[in-house]
């Protein structure tokens, strides 16, 4: 009853395997696999097996050995010839049937010892595969002609595309010398090319299928990574990118890193959009319905190039300081983020995850840099020392410096911005204490710009006290003072500083305008001032005016004499110093000159006016002409 019940369930299985099946052996197949759950089915199926005769295999692997050593023993690539190519496949899915339908009896020794030799014999046929695999692909890659492709043309048209996978694609050798085809940087990145032909690609997907079922999936996704991998080497030789450790990086010249820069960008950018997905591509096609398999062989592919573009970002991330290296590190900063959609497209596997996340840490890092860079800037506006002043108070190399340079910044102020956002300043850092509740209402580069700001100016407040005339010190704060402002004016950082912040200064620069006048000329307007006491005595009042007019005569001449020798940079601020002095020393002028008249005897004093009005006027139109190799001289 037991026997008829077994009986009844083996023959249930078979019925649902054959009618699923689409093979005549699945039925069988199906029966392996439930013989590996019940012992039941197993003796079942060894006594099917064991109604063949065990002699079979041995006829079958005779003559599965003869035709595969035919093979092996090839001088030449089998598949130079197609009908060859397509025998020896043949031959190795029957000895792969061989071994999966009697391995159940391994137990059996004449039947393991059968198998032995069966697995030997695949092994063989696998090795000499994975040879013809990695032939096939070096020579798909020499039949693409390299001068074909142009100057100012597309690739696209000299490689496969989608719509013609049934052609074989290939081109005439372009000389003597085999070469690899490689992506010439260009702008226009909206294709992918096949660096194979679709013959080829087809015939390496048919090893591919047979090298993973039979086990030796790791092995074929060894020889196609090799191959590929030496590929994109040389692509991104031929674009111009050395391999350099970090060390080297470091220690190569600044202009000579910008150049390596500009070089990376175009490497970067060709890999991330036409190599990379291309590569993508083509493993998809080789190891089409092996998924495992094609993540494997393109993470081995791209790792190494991968890794040098990530690495020189690196190392330029986490290089010097120095301000001036700003505007390069913004460039770098730039790719990695505009390329991180690529990253995370063509990355997306669970092997390439390690090198999705190093273009995210070294993205940051590269923020990081950025953000240090302006630290070092504000590093070097405090230490900029206070020892030399600026001759005619003119312009002060630092803030033509600092202030070209935050103009120059601020063009990448989106860039900036984001920077910025990612790492807010801690709250009651030393730094940004002093801006009130700015950085409630501002944006972080804001407050990044304004802190900068004060410290240039504060810099600027202690260089001007090394004047000890205290109108010259007005002249060198209005000069830096009008340059600042014109900087910010009409550009982004004048927007991000804010209209309220243009205002400010242009106050402070009207208040010493003021306060020169003040220190300067009232001394002078105070001499030609003439009160009734002093006219109330005819003879004591002619001796007063005469003496006035002596010392007015020195004085004028010498705060003209200095004067003329300072420095106003800009054209407007200087002609608007010139007038406001001009009218208030010419009223005051005319009404002393006009009491003199008044005095009885007046001729006698006529000798001591030395200024006519014109006379006077035209020794004003002589200051701030300073000296025109002065360092005050506007750029």
């Amino acid at each position: 009853m037991a026997e008829n019940g077994e009986e009844k369930l083996i023959a249930v299985a078979r019925h649902i395997a054959k009618t699923l099946g689409h093979t005549d052996t699945m039925a069988d197949d199906i029966l392996q696999i439930f013989s590996k759950f019940d012992g039941r089915f197993r003796e079942k199926l060894s006594e099917k097996l064991s109604d063949e005769d065990p002699r079979a295999l041995e006829h079958t692997l005779k003559s599965l050995d003869r035709q595969v050593s035919r093979y092996l023993a090839a001088d030449h690539p089998i598949w130079s010839d197609s009908a060859d190519a397509s025998a020896f496949l043949d031959v190795v899915d029957e000895l792969v049937s061989a071994i999966r339908d009697w391995n159940p009896m391994a137990a059996e020794k004449p039947i393991a010892a059968c198998l032995d030799r069966a697995e030997d014999l695949l092994q063989q046929s696998m090795f000499r595969l994975q040879e013809e695999f990695r032939s096939l692909m070096e020579r798909g890659g020499e039949s693409f002609d390299l001068t074909r492709f142009r100057k100012g043309e597309s690739a696209a048209s000299y490689f496969d595309s989608e719509e013609d996978e049934d052609e074989d694609g290939e081109m005439p050798g372009s000389g003597e010398d085999p070469q690899i085809p490689v992506a010439h940087p260009l702008t226009d990145y909206d294709f992918v090319i096949d660096a194979l032909p679709s013959g080829t690609i087809n015939d390496l997907h048919e090893i591919a299928k047979r090298m993973v079922a039979a086990g030796y999936g790791k092995e074929c996704s060894h020889a196609y990574s090799s191959c590929r991998r030496e590929f994109l080497e040389e692509s991104l030789s031929r674009l111009g990118l050395q391999k350099l450790s970090i060390e080297e990086v470091h220690k190569m010249p600044w202009s000579d890193l910008e150049d390596e820069i500009e070089r990376w960008i175009k490497a970067a950018l060709v890999a991330l959009r036409i190599l990379f997905p291309s590569e993508r591509r083509l493993c998809d096609r080789v190891f089409f319905g092996f998924s495992s398999a094609a993540d494997l062989s393109f993470m081995e592919v791209c790792r190494g190039s991968t890794i040098q573009l990530l690495n020189f970002a690196d190392a330029v991330a986490i290089g010097s300081r120095a301000p001036e290296r700003l505007f390069k590190v913004l460039d770098v900063y730039e790719t990695v983020r505009d390329l991180m959609p690529e990253f995370e497209a063509v990355f997306s596997d669970q092997y390439c995850l390690f090198l999705r996340n190093e273009a995210i840490t070294i993205w940051k890092r590269l923020g990081e840099a950025i953000r240090g860079i302006l630290m070092e800037l504000e590093n070097l506006i405090r230490r900029d020392p206070a020892k030399q002043a600026v001759p005619g108070g003119g312009l002060h190399p630092i803030t033509r410096y600092v202030m070209n340079y935050l103009r120059a910044a601020c063009r990448s102020r989106q860039t900036l911005e984001q920077v910025f956002e990612e790492s807010m300043a801690p709250p009651g850092s030393t730094d940004y204490r002093n801006l009130d509740d700015r950085s409630l209402t501002s944006s972080p580069l804001s407050v990044q710009m304004s802190w900068i700001m004060e410290l240039l100016e504060s810099n600027l407040e202690s260089k001007s006290k090394i004047y000890k005339d205290p109108a010259l010190c007005s002249v060198f704060m209005m000069n830096n003072g009008r340059y600042i402002v014109q900087k910010v004016r009409d550009n982004e950082l004048g927007s991000l500083l804010g209209d309220d912040w243009i205002r400010k200064h242009n106050a402070k620069v009207r208040q010493f305008h003021v306060n020169y006048q003040r220190s300067s000329w009232n001394k002078v307007l105070a001499i030609l001032k003439v009160d009734n006491s002093t006219l109330s005595s005819s003879s004591g009042g002619s001796r007063a005016l005469r003496e006035k007019l002596k010392l007015f005569n020195i004085q004028f001449e010498e705060i003209c004499k200095t004067q003329s020798t300072w420095v106003v940079f800009d054209d407007q601020l200087r002609e608007e110093l010139r007038i406001s002095v001009g009218n208030n020393m010419s009223q005051a002028y005319r009404s002393f000159l006009g009491r003199v008249q008044l005095i009885p005897d007046n001729g006698k004093h006529e000798k001591y006016v030395r200024y006519s009005m014109e006379d006077l006027q035209a020794r004003i139109n002589e200051l701030f002409q300073g000296n025109s190799g002065s360092a005050g001289a506007r750029k």
